[in-house]
Parts: structure tokens; C-alpha cells; sequence
């Protein structure tokens, strides 16, 4: 009897190992691409990896860094990458000058645009207005200076009346401080952290946020191409499912969840990336609006509204309509996001 129940035990660890392996070998390898370098905002997905969200989904996540939203979405569109993160106005910017194959918004992740531009005190530049003249610097893939011709508008100067310097990621901040350049465009989340990381006094800092110099926008997003999203509908939902789950641990515990981080990126900087992740959550990711209604929640008149400034900012021919730029098919029931 007792030998008759140990082999029936047996029997059933064996089963339940090879089921287990079973699902893992199925597992739908996804290609993942951030923004930006690793950052404390990027927990939720470093988090999601960690603590097997993406495995109960069924995923085998691989996560790389980014080198700016345009360029993430560049390369999900062009199918190197399932699945990125992008700034929603760049999404919009692609989408308007490549009708054909658009990529959509599927997991609104920042209530609010982080775009902004940022100089030092040294500078003299006080106002949006004192940018006239100036020598500004960014990659050239920098969603901020993508924006830059709306941001310019809402603060009556023309566009054409800065200098734009281009120079590889790294070397943004350093060219500020340097003097090489007058001031930046950057997600300020970024730049503030750099600049405060390498020295720089908070208090010397001066940030022109675009929601708060005319722009009310919406900010980042979980992007896929369309074509991916009607193919690989289940991977795509599972991908936010548990991006809203990383997302609940790192509103909850944001000490936390950062030394996840290491995995993706040994070198990042945990103490700077707590208070980089405190600041975003605060700015973008914890709003009113979204305690109220649940992460990922879109107004669809603000984002008919954040589509048709993006488009006059980049002199769009062809405006993408909503659809063709966000989708809220693939989100959990609110009640389940709700932070």
C-alpha cells in the first residue's frame, strides 16, 4: 500500500514536471526594447521578469535598452522588435508618414508626457521665450525635439528661431554642463537625474515641462505594429497583463522593485534610480486620473487631442485616426488596474 502510494506520488511529480517543461519549451519568445537605458521607470517590466509574471503569461521576455523613442519605434515597426516602449507622439509622428504599416499604442503607461526642455541657471534662460537664439541639444531620435515645433507654438516662438546641435545620448547632459550647448530636450525624468548624478545641483536646474507650458499630453506607451497585434492577439494582452502587474509592485513597494534592475543592467545606479522612479510616478504614473480610472486608462477627447497637436507639430499630410494609433482591446477589466 505504502509502496502502491509512493509510486503514485512519483507518478504525479514526474507528470507534473514534464507538463512544466512542457509549457516552458512553448513559451512565445517575445523581443522587448525600452526607451532609453535602463531606468528606475523600467522596474515594471524588470520587476515582471523577476517575479515570473512573464512566464505565468506564458513569455519568454528578452529586454533591451533603447536609444529614444523614435528609434524604438523604428525598429518595432520594421519587425526587429515584437513589442517596445515609445513615447505616444512619436508613435504618432510615424504613423502619419507611414500609413501602411502603423504601429499602436496598446498599454498607456504615462498619464502625462515627461517632454521638456532643460538648461541650467547659468544659461539666463528663465522662460520658454529666452530659448529664442539659442543653441539646443539632443539626439536626433529625442521625442522632445520631435515635439519641439508644438512646444514652440504653445509658447508663441518659432521654431526655426533655435539651433539644434545633435550628439549621441551619453554625451547630452555633459555637452550642458559643458557649456557646448545652451540647453536640451530630454525626458525630464532623464536629465534631471543625469545632470544631478554627475554633480549639478538640483537648484541649478531649470525644466520646461511640456504639460506645464501649454501641452497636456499623453506620455509613453507599450507599442506594437498593427499587423502583430491582429496576429498575436493572446501575446500581446498577456504582455500587458503582466505589465499591469509589475506596474501594481512598483506603485506599491518602488524601493523595492529596484534592484531588479541589476539583471538587465549590472551597472545601474540603485540609490539614483529610487528617486528617478519616485519622480516619474509622481509626474506620470500615479496621476489622479489614473487612481480614478485604472493604469492604462486613455480620455479618448485627450487623445484625439494629443493627435491632432502632434500633427501639426510635424506638419503631418495624412492625420492617423485614433485606431490607428491606440488600442484599448488588449487592457484587463478596470476594476483589475486599478493601482
Amino acid at each position: 500500500m505504502t509502496i502502491g502510494i509512493a509510486k503514485s506520488v512519483l507518478a504525479g511529480a514526474v507528470a507534473l514536471a514534464l507538463g512544466t517543461g512542457a509549457a516552458w519549451a512553448q513559451a512565445k519568445d517575445v523581443k522587448f526594447t525600452l526607451d532609453w537605458a535602463v531606468q528606475g521607470n523600467h522596474a515594471i517590466w524588470t520587476v515582471a521578469q523577476e517575479r515570473g509574471y512573464f512566464t505565468k503569461e506564458g513569455l519568454n521576455v528578452k529586454i533591451d535598452r533603447g536609444f529614444g523613442s523614435g528609434d524604438a519605434v523604428t525598429k518595432v515597426a520594421s519587425g526587429a522588435y515584437d513589442i517596445g516602449f515609445s513615447d505616444i507622439n512619436a508613435v504618432i509622428k510615424y504613423n502619419g508618414e507611414n500609413p501602411t504599416n502603423p504601429v499602436i499604442g496598446v498599454f498607456q503607461t504615462f498619464d502625462k508626457t515627461l517632454n521638456s526642455i532643460i538648461t541650467l541657471k547659468k544659461s539666463g534662460i528663465k522662460s520658454p521665450k529666452d530659448l529664442v537664439g539659442k543653441n539646443l541639444g539632443s539626439p536626433e531620435a529625442d521625442s522632445s525635439r520631435l515635439m519641439f515645433p508644438a512646444f514652440a507654438k504653445a509658447n508663441g516662438l518659432d521654431p526655426a528661431a533655435v539651433k539644434w546641435t545633435s550628439m549621441q545620448p551619453q554625451l547630452r547632459e555633459a555637452m550642458l554642463v559643458q557649456g557646448q550647448v545652451d540647453a536640451i530636450s530630454g525626458f525630464a525624468s532623464t536629465s534631471v537625474f543625469n545632470l544631478t548624478g554627475v554633480g549639478v545641483a538640483e537648484a541649478d536646474i531649470v525644466v520646461f515641462s511640456f504639460p506645464d507650458n501649454g501641452l497636456d499630453l499623453y506620455g509613453s506607451t507599450v507599442i506594437v505594429r498593427k499587423e502583430f497585434a491582429e496576429k498575436n492577439p493572446d501575446t500581446v494582452a498577456a504582455f500587458v497583463r503582466a505589465t499591469v502587474a509589475g506596474l501594481k509592485d512598483v506603485a506599491k513597494d518602488p524601493d523595492g522593485v529596484i534592484p531588479t534592475l541589476a539583471k538587465v543592467d549590472p551597472l545601474v545606479k540603485q540609490d539614483l534610480e529610487k528617486a528617478r522612479l519616485k519622480f516619474v510616478l509622481d509626474r506620470a504614473m500615479l496621476t489622479p486620473g489614473i487612481k480614478a480610472n485604472g493604469f492604462g486608462h486613455v480620455d479618448p477627447a485627450r487623445m484625439l487631442k494629443s493627435i491632432e497637436v502632434a500633427a501639426e507639430a510635424y506638419a503631418l499630410k495624412a492625420v492617423p485616426k485614433p485606431e490607428d494609433v491606440y488600442s484599448t482591446k488588449f487592457l484587463p477589466p478596470a476594476d483589475q488596474r486599478k493601482p
